[in-house]
């Protein structure tokens, strides 16, 4: 496929990371340092100028590219670069990131005439809820319609009376509606057969049914309380997005911005949470509202130092899980360090919603797992595919798990004997190496 980049930054750079094996990209910057760097590691061609020009795009061969990724920070120069390829390239499909959340109702309306649009607040503010949805997991994410949740959990200490460690998978009393899909040893990857097990310090990747999720979490993050109530520091656009997701999750919201107009407009916006035009260092204020009852904090304040503060804060006034937003890849690791549970990069999850739509069309969704090593699959499997009435256990190993199956719109947790079928939809994890591979075979 051809594709076309709009943006070389955090957004453009991942999506190019994951695309340019399989795909023939075009990047366009205005900044030369950029796309010189993108033009030394990756097999791309590049062009120096604005994605909002006609001629550079023409330049960047639009009338022969099959998609247009637009990614850069501004969403004028997204939307106009959008509106000038339906104009020069009809058949070209175009896909938008946004960071106005009102552009993304303007095309949920038709107002604009873009195949698909992506909000990074609205991204982010899944990512949080993911990571909130199963306690303990280091990462999760939902497939098939919420049916199916895969999730990563690191196999700590407080896992070690836990009945599924040491014990072969053949044997072990795997919570039913579930599946191991990787275990990650010493960094070596060990895709999971009968007689392999689970030990202290692996990290294991899981599908399962949300009920049976939720049992492998007691059952290797067993100190993780219940989640009722959010903090989250921070009216920022990111943050309203993810109070009003945590509203609409029925879970009760705390909103504390030290800017007074933020926190009034908030207050308007939000009239369900209770906002507090505060610092999020008052100790004070955060002892008196007692704010350390909260099962978990979000820090959103726009400012990568300004929330690993506020992060640090919240767990040293007793609230147990933290998740930093993010705006630089590079502050993960210092809040990883700092002891943050989680870091959302809303460019990251805005990134991993871009490249879905360059992959094969039968595939619905796409994640990343493992810092991005292995892709999750959602795929529709052709009645033409080789795979199609043989066991699972005799398929070839290509580094990937088929983790479940939704047949006749519900899911189910195969076996070595689960044959696929025509129509399937297989939730597969894959090494992003084999994507394409993978993909294809299906």
């Amino acid at each position: 496929m051809r594709i076309i980049v709009l943006g070389a930054g955090h957004v453009g750079t991942t999506v190019v990371e994951a695309l340019f094996d399989d795909h023939e990209l075009t990047v366009v910057d205005r900044d030369p340092a950029r796309i010189a760097a993108l033009a030394n590691s990756f097999d791309v061609r590049t062009v120096e100028g604005n994605g909002a020009s006609s001629s550079v795009l023409l330049e960047a061969g639009v009338r022969d590219t099959d998609l247009l990724i637009a990614s850069t920070s501004r969403d004028e120069v997204n939307l106009v670069a959008a509106m000038l390829v339906r104009r020069l390239a009809p058949q070209t499909r175009t896909l938008v990131r946004t960071t106005d959340v009102e552009h993304l109702r303007a095309w949920r309306d038709e107002v604009l005439d873009i195949d698909y649009m992506v909000s990074s607040e609205l991204e982010a503010a899944a990512a949080v809820i993911d990571a909130i949805a199963v306690p303990g997991a280091r990462v999760a994410d939902v497939f098939a319609d919420g049916q199916v949740t895969i999730a990563e959990f690191d196999v700590e200490q407080r896992a070690h009376a836990c009945a599924l460690l040491d014990v072969p998978l053949s044997r072990a009393p795997i919570p039913p509606q579930s599946r191991v899909a990787l275990i990650i040893r010493d960094d070596v990857l060990l895709l999971p057969r009968g007689d392999e097990t689970i030990q202290l310090g692996d990290r294991v990747a899981v599908m399962a049914s949300p009920a049976a999720m939720l049992e492998w979490s007691r059952q290797l993050a067993p100190d993780e309380p219940v989640v009722e109530e959010v903090v989250v520091f921070g009216a920022t656009q990111v943050g309203i997005a993810i109070a009003r997701k945590l509203l609409l999750h029925d879970l009760r919201v705390r909103l504390v911005e030290p800017d007074a107009e933020r926190a009034r407009r908030a207050a308007a916006e939000l009239p369900r949470a209770r906002v507090f035009h505060a610092s999020p260092s008052d100790r004070t204020l955060l002892r008196e509202e007692r704010i350390g009852a909260a099962q978990v904090a979000v820090a959103a304040l726009g400012d990568d130092a300004d929330s690993l503060y506020a992060a640090v804060t919240a767990r040293a006034v007793g609230i147990h899980t933290t998740i930093g937003v993010v705006d630089d890849p590079q502050s993960i690791a210092v809040f990883d360090q700092a002891g943050v549970d989680v870091a959302v990069n809303p460019r990251a999850a805005t990134a991993q919603r871009l490249v879905l739509f360059a992959h094969d069309p039968r595939t619905r969704q796409v994640a990343l797992m493992d810092d991005d090593r292995f892709d999750v699959l959602d795929v529709v499997v052709r009645p033409q595919s080789r795979l199609v009435g043989r066991p699972l256990r005799e398929l070839p190993r290509t580094s990937s798990t088929i983790g479940a199956i939704v047949r006749d719109d519900s899911a189910l947790f195969p076996h070595g004997d689960t044959e696929l079928q025509p129509g399937d939809r297989v939730i597969v994890l894959v090494d992003q190496t084999r994507t394409a591979e993978v993909e294809a075979a299906l």
